[in-house]
């Protein structure tokens, strides 16, 4: 079996902005799923959701060139592009139309018998988007996308104890913010 290939962050970008095409295989192979999970809690269509993320990996390969380090990490900065063609999407009138031609039955069917309590309807993601953003980013991943700690240390390329640090504290501070 051979060995795969490892990037550190600095590696990954200078490749990429040499247009090495192994390292963008790299990039898809590692961030395409948490990439996939951010598009698909703004857009529940996963159809459109995979166009999306098709569209914002072009997006991210055109643009690799802006990237800027000190502003931030890679994943934050393909998060935001993700997360803006996600927005973008969900603003479009082709969107908007089809929403409102879909047929009534696709979400009475859907939603029937289930139990499931929707975060957004309690409030909860309002109350996650009041912690650091240290911490959010972590909630969001473990939380509502379903990742486990060893899979966000890897992702974000943090120390596991620190992923699982952060979110204990996120989870005492979040306990304070529904207490009061």
């Amino acid at each position: 079996m051979p060995d795969t290939i490892k990037y550190t962050e600095t590696e990954l970008v200078l490749l990429l902005k040499e247009r090495d095409q192994s390292a963008f295989g790299y990039l898809y192979d590692n961030y395409s799923g948490a990439l996939f999970n951010i598009v698909l809690a703004i857009i529940p269509d996963r159809e459109l959701a995979s166009d999306v993320l098709q569209e914002v990996f072009v997006k991210i390969w055109r643009q690799v060139a802006l990237y800027d380090a000190t502003k931030g990490r890679l994943f934050t900065w393909m998060m935001n592009i993700a997360r803006n063609a996600s927005i973008d999407v969900l603003r479009s009138k082709s969107y908007n139309n089809s929403q409102q031609n879909r047929e009534l039955t696709e979400n009475v069917y859907a939603n029937a018998g289930t139990t499931v309590t929707n975060t957004d309807k309690i409030g909860l993601r309002k109350v996650v988007h009041s912690l650091k953003d240290e911490y959010k980013i972590l909630v969001e991943l473990s939380y509502f996308e379903g990742y486990t700690q060893d899979e966000i240390s890897k992702m974000l390329n943090i120390p596991l104890g620190t992923v699982k640090t952060r979110l204990r504290n996120a989870l005492l501070q979040l306990r304070e913010l529904v207490k009061n």
